[in-house]
């Protein structure tokens, strides 16, 4: 019997026109921006429109993505931004290992 892989599914982040940053999953973050430009995405883009898809990261399976954008979304504001200025979540989540999760 073979082994199906699991199909890749991304995280990603959206910056909004405020600078507020959005993080979802999707098996294809460019079209899942596209529906975040058009209106059909998040209800977060209804006040302030999505301008620039800035990270994804690739991941094995949407399990894998759902643990990672709840990894993301625990950061504050400012490690997001290092997210997104070294396209690294192992990097930004070295650098605040230390501090609990709500205070970064």
């Amino acid at each position: 019997m073979s082994v199906t892989p699991d199909k890749v599914w991304f995280v990603y982040l959206v910056r909004a026109a405020n600078g507020a940053l959005y993080c979802g999953i999707s098996d294809d973050p460019l079209r899942r921006f596209a529906q975040h430009q058009s209106g059909k995405g998040a209800r977060f883009f209804f006040s302030s429109p999505a301008v620039a898809l800035v990270y994804s990261e690739s991941c094995i399976g949407k399990g894998d993505a759902l643990r990672r954008e709840r990894a993301i979304k625990r950061l504050g504001k400012g490690a997001k931004e290092a997210l997104v200025a070294t396209g690294s979540l192992m990097h930004v989540l070295d650098e605040h290992s230390s501090a609990p999760m709500g205070s970064v």
